[in-house]
């Protein structure tokens, strides 16, 4: 189960949410980090998407990620669009996923380092579910 992590305030640009992502999302919500797979292949793909990248099936199940993995970049942001100004400066990243995936997001928490163990956590604003990753080190 991931951590949740309450913002308490709306999100600043919404994720758009569609009759195919909402399993994605409700999962979140439920502390759970949701993708797809090729029912043919087992390949991995995020985001969800209701067709398989490698090999073009639209037969798609759903599974569950650990949420663990390794930071691989990272930038902190001093300059962002105006939704996003109230909230600077923040740091972004992109994450190798222990499955083999590699995901971009919001980085909370510490000074990241790359090569750091992180993991992924959900962040509850008020109206939206989102995520991020944070330092999984002790």
């Amino acid at each position: 189960m991931l951590e949740i992590i309450e913002a308490g305030r709306p999100h600043p640009y919404p994720p758009r949410v569609s009759a195919f992502t909402r399993t994605f999302w409700d999962g979140l919500a439920e502390g759970r980090f949701l993708t797809t797979a090729s029912a043919s292949t087992g390949r991995l793909t995020f985001p969800p998407k209701p067709v398989s990248p490698s090999d073009w099936s639209g037969d798609m199940e759903w599974t569950e990620l650990s949420g663990l993995g390794v930071l691989y970049s990272h930038t902190t942001l001093h300059s962002a669009p105006a939704v996003f100004t109230e909230e600077l400066p923040y740091t972004v990243c992109i994450a190798d996923l222990d499955e083999g995936l590699r995901i971009a997001t919001r980085y909370l928490g510490p000074a990241p380092r790359i090569g750091q163990r992180v993991r992924v956590v959900g962040v509850r604003y008020t109206d939206h579910m989102s995520f991020a990753v944070t330092s999984d080190e002790s």
